[in-house]
């Protein structure tokens, strides 16, 4: 079983990471070299390749675009220490942005897969789609109701601020639609409607408004393209999880029955 699940992880986060990887290439990478050139502006010009940390911000599919961000004081970029190393633009910094994606996609699988094991569903498209779904909302749209993917050159809050706060999201929100989907007795979707709203009544981390160079309408296209490759990068995920679970379990009976 543990050899099925596995093999199904690595199947279904390959497939996600892969649609993902075009359609952050296509969508949202445009995006952030367009802003890359409003960061620079009035400082210092800007190579036109991007940096390493605008590379993983390509990846924002894994971790939050919010946890890329500059630690609290630094400028958009640092020229007085030593050079960080960054992708060569072309085939490397789309094999780096890929990889990471890949491993989230995987990781992600996994934890699909641990719920549905948790909840003795048993892994089917369907089922996978719903936990993926729920994947999403919690991983995802809770967190970015209250810290929104950002662009370079954006300011924002002290990250181990933001990190504490987007976990704190993702355990509730995950824990409310658990609550509220599972349990479905009136207490429960009472505690798991609190527990949804709670971290966005605390409120997010923020900083006063900073001045920033990207226009606004450019920020609002880019989150909400993040988001929508993020819905499709999770429903691919359960569904393929789901599918590849099922032709596994097939084949292992095919070979049983040899």
């Amino acid at each position: 079983m543990i050899t099925r699940l596995l093999s199904a992880a690595l199947v279904a986060g390959f497939l996600a990471s892969v649609v993902a990887t075009g359609l952050q290439l296509a969508l949202t990478s445009p995006l952030i070299l367009q802003a890359e050139t409003y960061e620079g502006e009035g400082t210092h010009a800007l190579a036109p390749a991007l940096d390493a940390s605008s590379a993983v911000r390509l990846a924002s599919l894994i971790v939050p675009a919010h946890a890329h961000s500059h630690a609290p004081g630094e400028g958009g970029h640092d020229h007085g220490t030593a050079e960080e190393w960054q992708p060569a633009p072309g085939l490397q910094r789309i094999a780096f942005t890929g990889l990471a994606t890949l491993i989230g996609g995987v990781g992600y699988a996994l934890l699909l897969a641990a719920v549905m094991l948790a909840l003795r569903r048993e892994p089917t498209p369907r089922s996978g789609l719903a936990i993926g779904i729920a994947g999403f909302l919690a991983v995802a749209l809770a967190p970015a109701i209250g810290l929104p993917p950002e662009l370079p050159g954006m300011g924002g809050a002290p990250l181990l601020l933001r990190q504490s706060w987007w976990l704190m999201t993702v355990i509730a929100t995950g824990l409310g639609l658990y609550l509220i989907a599972v349990r479905r007795v009136p207490l429960t979707i009472l505690g798991g409607l609190v527990l949804i709203v709670a971290p966005h009544l605390a409120g997010a981390p923020q900083v006063a408004e900073a001045a920033s160079q990207v226009p606004p309408a450019l920020a609002a296209q880019f989150a909400a393209r993040s988001l929508a490759i993020g819905f499709v990068f999770w429903a691919l995920i359960g569904l393929a999880y789901g599918w590849a679970w099922g032709l596994f379990g097939r084949e292992a009976d095919a070979r049983s029955h040899a």
